[in-house]
């Protein structure tokens, strides 16, 4: 069993990414991955023979370091885990450093939260894969595909058409005065007209940007 990845080596590989979206074919010197790291040279030179006897970078010698096929999956996990992170950020009204606290957020991103927050914040449609192009892993677009597949706004429905409220995107507050309003996870929908829905014998008048929030199934 291999050794869990640790944070740390989750930004070499980030940081070595960055480095190969620039020039695959460059090989990335100690000090100028030390810098970006605002690491010691001789930490960096540590952590890269370590990365290499792992099989994640390929290492020479005064020359630098690439990241092998294994350290390339890694990189572009990365990659779309600070993105998701910048991304929710948005969503909130968050008004500290959204690029320093998505650095952090990234970490703690595993592949069931990712694929939960691509859906979540609407990356699970068919814009998804060109959002992330080459970043994008075969597996979660697959897990990602499989979940969302049917899922669509509150706008979207048809007069007379009844869904299952799935997924609600808004501060609590509001989620609070939806619920009640009948307009709660779970529950069923019907769209009388453009703006009015009825759920649980309640007719409610909702605006397109909330509309926009409510996502439903079916």
């Amino acid at each position: 069993m291999s050794d869990p990845i640790k944070e740390f080596e989750e930004m070499y590989f980030k940081t070595l990414y960055e480095f190969y979206e620039k020039d695959p074919e460059a090989k990335v010197r100690t000090g100028d991955l030390a810098e970006a790291l605002r690491v010691t040279p001789a930490s960096t030179t540590e952590m890269v023979q370590r990365l290499a006897q792992k099989g994640y970078l390929e290492y020479v010698p005064y020359k630098g370091s690439s990241l092998t096929e294994k350290g390339l999956k890694h990189g572009r996990r990365m990659k779309r885990r600070h993105y998701l992170a910048g991304v929710l950020l948005d969503h909130l009204p968050f008004q500290g450093n959204n690029h320093s606290t998505a650095c952090r957020l990234e970490h703690a991103i595993d592949d069931d939260l990712e694929v939960a927050l691509a859906i979540y914040l609407g990356l699970g449609k068919s814009d998804y894969r060109q959002i992330y192009g080459k970043i994008l892993d075969s597996e979660i677009e697959e897990r990602v595909n499989q979940i969302s597949h049917g899922l669509r706004t509150l706008g979207e429905m048809k007069v007379g058409e009844t869904s299952k409220i799935e997924i609600i995107s808004a501060s609590n507050s509001n989620k609070e005065l939806m619920a009640n309003l009948g307009l709660a996870i779970g529950n069923n929908i019907t769209k009388i007209s453009d703006n009015s829905y009825s759920s649980k014998d309640l007719e409610i008048n909702i605006n397109s940007e909330l509309q926009s929030n409510i996502i439903i199934n079916g």
